[in-house]
């Protein structure tokens, strides 16, 4: 993630709770959570903290739903609440794709708040994406399109042919995200990579924006179908999943989420621009 810019420190502790280990998403939701800076770079405030609980410190991003800028296709103050869906439905598929995510009351009012993820920047970090010459991508990668790079000069945008991508852009198909720029994917020092920014999901309209169209029209993996028949059951009314979703999306929303989790397990393919509305986001990084 970006470096935060430090402003005055500012904390919220919530009531004490039970004991318990404090994993991530319990030291999320109850710990002392302070302000130490803010990311510039975002269209919507995002505000570095740092979170304290039973003995444990960690570090976060808090997004205050009074610091969210309204858009004309998405209700507003809901975007902190479809971060929360959208980690919801990552957990379910066991692919723990994004960062634990909570809703919790904060220094300047309720919002999301998100454990922080250390990228890393060495040599052996994955490459991610590339912009390459020629009309084909080479062993180990995906195309994306055509992208200019100067006056009369074009690129071929790649990604890289990875699994833990493929299985992000299955996601992205549930969730119907509207903005997967190459910004928001984090790899670490471990190997592992995380997805962030999920403000613009869950619309009952097909938003779906994305850079990982390598796979458009292929068939969906075996895991990836096995992970959307548990999806669906889970999302079957009454299932706590729902029940939670419930809590975070409007019922229009959570019919549209069933019907897309549906229409992936019956063509048994990765989607396909719809050509109604911009495949890809702009800026894409």
């Amino acid at each position: 993630m970006p470096a935060p810019e430090r402003i005055p420190s500012r904390s919220v502790t919530p009531p004490a709770a039970g004991d318990g280990p404090p994993d991530p998403a319990r030291l999320l939701a109850r710990g002392e959570l302070t302000v130490r800076g803010q990311v510039r770079e975002a269209s919507n405030a995002v505000l570095f903290c740092t979170v304290e609980y039973q003995g444990h410190r960690a570090s976060c991003v808090y997004k205050p739903v009074a610091g969210e800028r309204p858009l004309w296709d998405f209700p507003h103050g809901t975007l902190a609440q479809r971060e929360v869906a959208a980690y919801e439905i990552s957990e379910a598929t066991g692919w723990g794709l994004i960062p634990p995510t909570v809703l919790r009351d904060g220094p300047y009012g309720p919002g999301m708040c998100q454990l922080w993820i250390e990228t890393t920047t060495d040599g052996d970090a994955p490459e991610l994406l590339a912009l390459v010459e020629g009309d084909e991508p080479a062993d180990g990668w995906k195309a994306v399109g055509f992208a200019e790079v100067g006056p009369g000069q074009t690129a071929l945008l790649v990604h890289a042919d990875d699994a833990t991508l493929r299985r992000l852009a299955v996601l992205d198909a549930v969730i119907n995200n509207g903005d997967r720029k190459g910004g928001h994917l984090l790899p670490t020092a471990e190997g592992r990579v995380y997805a962030i920014d999920h403000g613009v999901t869950f619309n009952a309209d097909d938003k779906l924006r994305t850079l990982l169209w390598g796979w458009a029209g292929e068939a969906l993996t075996e895991d990836a179908l096995a992970v959307l028949g548990r999806l669906a059951e889970a999302l079957a009314e009454g299932r706590p999943l729902a029940t939670r979703l419930a809590e975070l999306l409007t019922a229009a929303e959570i019919d549209a989420l069933r019907a897309r989790v549906d229409a992936l397990l019956d063509t048994g393919r990765h989607p396909e621009p719809s050509g109604q509305w911009p495949a890809i986001p702009w800026p894409p990084v």
